[in-house]
């Protein structure tokens, strides 16, 4: 399938490792140039001398999408670097959730500012490029708890929620600019913050992953790629006339459409 994805520029942010890094190579091999972000610079440039490797057209700025200013930066400069922007994937994020009375101000507001605000920055300036050249994409990602939050999931759940609420919102907003927002929500996807988890408790990462199987119905933990495939196909051509939806990638795990 020809997926239109050539020449463009699509902006990943929280690009060093796991989703982020699987969907800035997947762009790479369409024949997109990519901009990635993320806090750590030193992992930050191996990540953009690994995708140059690959035959990337890679910009790469260390950037913390809690920091307004630090965003500010970062999109004007990939902007200067490339000329244009098509496509932003919002998926700079970490799972932190406890017990709702464990949870201070303190915690919900470095969630919100991260995951919620860091989307709404991002895509703010975004929105503008995006429609002074005739149209762009946005991803958003999200995962299952924001549609059905469980016990102990604050914050995470709900600033999930809200950028559920955002991806909708402005999916209508903008779409007769040609803007097309989408989101897509995470299950359980292989991932280096489980394997760290697992190591912390002495636990080999399969036997975790295993254990998360249980619950999925497909039987098995998904890969990094299989989401990058999802976010692409949605930022492309290919899904021309998909707007305001969320796309759950969980193996069938989540109790809701």
């Amino acid at each position: 399938m020809e997926l239109g994805l050539q020449g463009k520029v699509a902006v990943i942010t929280g690009a060093t490792a796991g989703i982020g890094l699987a969907t800035a190579l997947k762009f790479i091999e369409e024949g997109a140039r990519v901009a990635i972000c993320a806090r750590n610079a030193e992992k930050l440039e191996r990540t953009a001398e690994f995708l140059r490797a690959k035959g990337g057209d890679v910009f790469a700025q260390a950037t913390d999408v809690s920091d307004p200013a630090q965003i500010e930066s970062f999109m004007t400069a990939l902007v200067a670097h490339f000329g244009r922007l098509d496509i932003l994937v919002n998926n700079a994020g970490t799972s932190m959730r406890g017990p709702f009375l464990n949870v201070s101000d303190a915690d919900w507001e470095a969630d919100m500012q991260l995951k919620l605000f860091g989307a709404i920055r991002c895509s703010r300036i975004a929105v503008g490029h995006m429609k002074k050249q005739g149209g762009g994409r946005i991803v958003n990602l999200s995962t299952i708890g924001g549609k059905q939050p469980a016990a102990t999931s604050m914050p995470t759940s709900v600033s999930r929620a809200a950028g559920l609420a955002l991806t909708k919102a402005l999916s209508r907003e903008f779409a007769a600019d040609n803007i097309l927002v989408n989101a897509v929500c995470i299950g359980k996807i292989k991932a280096g913050q489980h394997e760290r988890s697992a190591a912390r408790k002495g636990q080999d990462p399969d036997d975790l992953y295993r254990e998360f199987a249980r619950g999925i119905p497909l039987g098995r933990v998904g890969e990094a790629e299989e989401a990058a495939n999802v976010i692409v196909f949605l930022a492309s051509q290919a899904a021309s006339y998909v707007t305001g939806s969320s796309v759950n990638l969980d193996g069938g795990a989540s109790g809701v459409m």
